[in-house]
This record gives C-alpha cells, sequence and structure tokens, in this order.
C-alpha cells in the first residue's frame, strides 16, 4: 500500500471555549468545503485520498482523539458533534471519521495507560487516520460493524503465527472504511499457538499488506471500503494491545465499550446523513419556481409565501419532527458513553448495560427516522433539485439505505425489551 503524506505534526486541544469555537468553525469550513462537490464525488466513487488530504489539512484526524495527557484530543460529546457536522456534507466521510474516532480509542479499552498515552500522542502528533475492525470472523458479527457491505465473497479472518518475540500476521479482512487512506489498522486476529483473539496495530505501508478497493457500492461510496490482505507481516509485542472482546464477559466492562463507541458513532453520522438531507432539500424548495397560487385555491392566505403549500408543509413538518426525535434519543446514549468514557477501567456491568440499551434505543430510532427522512426527501425534491449535472438527492437515500443495513433495529428493539422485563444484558455483537 502507498503510504500518503501528512500534513506537519498538530497536537491541538479544545480545553478553552475560544479554541472550542476555533474548531466549530474550522469543522463548519470542512463540510462547506466537502458539500461544494460532494456530488460529483459520489458519482466518481474513487478512494478518499483528496478528502483525507482536506481532513489533515484542517487538522481534524488529530483533533478526533481522546482527550490526553498532553491537552490534545477531543472528548466524547465533542467529536460526536464533529462526525455528524461532516456527515451533514458527506455521509462518507462522516463514517470515515466516525470509524477513526471510535478506533482510535482502542488502546485505552484494550491496552495499558503506558501504551495508549505513546500511541495517541504519536497519533495525533502525525496525524494518524485511523481504520480496521476488532471482530473476529467466527466469533458472532462484527460490533459495528467493520465489515462493509455489499462485498462479496467469504471472509477468512485473520492469524497471528508466533515468530521470536512477536508475531506474523496472515489473512486477509474486509472493511468499510480506510482500505486505501489509513495510517494505521488496529484488527482482531486469532493466535494460532492458544487460540486467544487479540487486538494488533499495524502499519499498512508494510510491504506484506496489499488493499482491494471495493466498486460500484450502492451507498457510502467514498469510505474507502474493501479488502486488506497480510501476508507475513511483522506484529512486534508492543503492537499487540490486548483480548479482543466475544462477549461482554470476556473482558472488562470498560473494554466492553469499543464496539458501543463505534455503533453510537456511526448513529450521529446516521443523523448527519438525515439532518443534510433536510437542510439541502430546503434550500432547493425555496430555491425552486413554483406556480402559484396552488392550484384549486383562491389564493387567500398565500400571499408572499411561495413555500406556503399545506401539503409541502406538512410533509416536511413530519420529517424535521422525526429528525428532532431521533437526535433527542441518541443524546442520553450520547452522554451515558461519555460518562462512562470518563469513569474508564472502574465502570461496572451494570454501567455498561445501561449504555448499552441507550445506544441501542438510538439506533434503533435513528435507523428508522434516516430512512423515513431520505425516502421522503428524494420523493418531494424530484424535479425541485436541478443542478448542471442532474439531481443529487439520491445520494442521501443510498448512503442511508447502506449505513442502515448494517444493523436491524428489530433485534436491538428486542434486546431493549429483554433486558427491561428480564434485566439481560444487551450482547456485544451486533444481529441482522
Amino acid at each position: 500500500m502507498p503510504k500518503k503524506a501528512t500534513a506537519r505534526p498538530t497536537t491541538p486541544s479544545i480545553n478553552s471555549p475560544v479554541e472550542s469555537d476555533i474548531w466549530r468553525r474550522i469543522t463548519r469550513e470542512v463540510a462547506d468545503d466537502l458539500a461544494v462537490d460532494a456530488i460529483a464525488r459520489d458519482r466518481a466513487g474513487k478512494p478518499p485520498f483528496d478528502e483525507g488530504a482536506r481532513l489533515r489539512e484542517a487538522g481534524l484526524p488529530a483533533l478526533l482523539t481522546p482527550p490526553g495527557p498532553l491537552g490534545s484530543g477531543a472528548d466524547w460529546r465533542t467529536a460526536c458533534a464533529v462526525i455528524r457536522e461532516i456527515a451533514t456534507a458527506d455521509g462518507s466521510i462522516g463514517e470515515l471519521l466516525g470509524r477513526h474516532y471510535a478506533l482510535s480509542w482502542s488502546a485505552r479499552f484494550f491496552g495499558t495507560p503506558e501504551q495508549a498515552d505513546l500511541l495517541e500522542i504519536r497519533a495525533a502528533g502525525e496525524q494518524w487516520l485511523w481504520a480496521g475492525s476488532t471482530e473476529i470472523p467466527g466469533a458472532g458479527a462484527d460490533p459495528g460493524t467493520g465489515t462493509a457491505p455489499g462485498i462479496s465473497g467469504a471472509d477468512p479472518g485473520l492469524t497471528l503465527t508466533p515468530a521470536g518475540e512477536g508475531h506474523l500476521l496472515n489473512g486477509r479482512r474486509t472493511l468499510a472504511a480506510g482500505v486505501s487512506v489509513a495510517d494505521r489498522l488496529v484488527l482482531g486476529a486469532v493466535c494460532t499457538r492458544t487460540g486467544d483473539p487479540l487486538i494488533v496495530v499495524v502499519d499498512p505501508a508494510h510491504p506484506g499488506v496489499t488493499a482491494d478497493p471495493a466498486h460500484d457500492r450502492l451507498g457510502q461510496r467514498l469510505t474507502g471500503a474493501g479488502s486488506v490482505g497480510f501476508d507475513g507481516v511483522p506484529v512486534h509485542p508492543e503492537q499487540v494491545l490486548g483480548a479482543a472482546p466475544r462477549d461482554e464477559y470476556d473482558v472488562s466492562p470498560f473494554a466492553s465499550l469499543a464496539p458501543l463507541a463505534l455503533r453510537l458513532a456511526l448513529v450521529h453520522v446516521g443523523l448527519g446523513i438525515a439532518e443534510g438531507a433536510l437542510a439541502e432539500a430546503r434550500d432547493a424548495s425555496r430555491a425552486a419556481p413554483r406556480a402559484w397560487p396552488p392550484a384549486g385555491t383562491d389564493g387567500a392566505g398565500y400571499e408572499g409565501r411561495p413555500d406556503g403549500d399545506p401539503y409541502l408543509l406538512l410533509a416536511y413538518g413530519e420529517l424535521v419532527a422525526a429528525a428532532h426525535t431521533a437526535a433527542a434519543v441518541v443524546e442520553p446514549a450520547t452522554e451515558a458513553l461519555a460518562r462512562g468514557l470518563l469513569v474508564g477501567r472502574d465502570l461496572g456491568a451494570e454501567e455498561r448495560a445501561d449504555i448499552a440499551v441507550l445506544v441501542a434505543a438510538a439506533e434503533a430510532v435513528t435507523s428508522r427516522s434516516v430512512l423515513q427522512v431520505t425516502t421522503r426527501v428524494l420523493e418531494l425534491t424530484q424535479g425541485t433539485n436541478a443542478p448542471a449535472d442532474g439531481p443529487g438527492f439520491d445520494r442521501f437515500w443510498r448512503n442511508a439505505r447502506v449505513l442502515t443495513a448494517q444493523g436491524s433495529p428489530v433485534h436491538r428493539l428486542r434486546d431493549i425489551g429483554d433486558h427491561y422485563l428480564n434485566g439481560t444484558h444487551p450482547p456485544l455483537t451486533l444481529r441482522r
């Protein structure tokens, strides 16, 4: 895999209101920049090399790392706000950043505090873009997920063969993002000697790593999905973070937040896609010429209101309400996970279960709202969104379909009901 050029080292922080304002402005500028050519880039469907360069130039990969000892990084709430803002303009890049931020916590979830500090300082300084998956094929579906919908072929998984003081990594994994543009990969693999599932960090620039980008995806075309192969790639002891989770009983409650963090980050991506579709539809509706007054009326009550069609107002009112409802459900899940991350290794099993229920509720409600909003917006904007190269609202619908296809809201609702009635803990794995 070719090595990407990175921007000059930076260690941004958001420890003051002034710095927070700066990052809000930078995020808005990046989103506006991505929105300008979103339709053309979606149609081209190329690996996101250019988009990755834009993100690094703005410093977002360094910002979207855990808040560290040197004051760098972003807390969970701030990071989710950035991810959601970017997703309003480009759902694919929102997903790329969402997975990047969730995976940037891997050293804290699975490694030692010393490993986490060293890795995060270097990652922020060099603006690493993270990708990967902690799934162990055959041990359950990918929590989050790390696999890429629409990529054909069975995923044989990865193995770690002991060699000297370290291991050799072999196998192939399909990933939903960052295949060609990531600076580091976080991966789950099985040790051939012990059978233990382990989480490792790999540099994709090693000559033993090969990437095969996915082509002709329905939506989320710019995440950099595809497959990555590993042929005898050395993994040194310091690159092994710890054990991979099979269920909530295999690892500490804090480590079992890893799949929940990824799932909730993707919820914010979905919410951003819905909000982006609504905002763009509003702009198109305001700009579109309309017959006036509405057919079948005498014009009374509509004076000076080109968007006063009561049916149109009702439709958009319902869609805005659906988006607000989803946002209201996502907020407590975001707050709960932020508290859990602050508690750290002292997090209890019941606290983790409560967080999982809130995340499941956010997924279930947002999944339905995102599909409702993007489908209806596509219907309402037929003929009103007409850029020079043709309509582009279908991308919101396609992105929503691909993103929400990664999990079933029915299963999430059953998990919530089981927890409420029987006190069971929601599973870590994502059931379709």
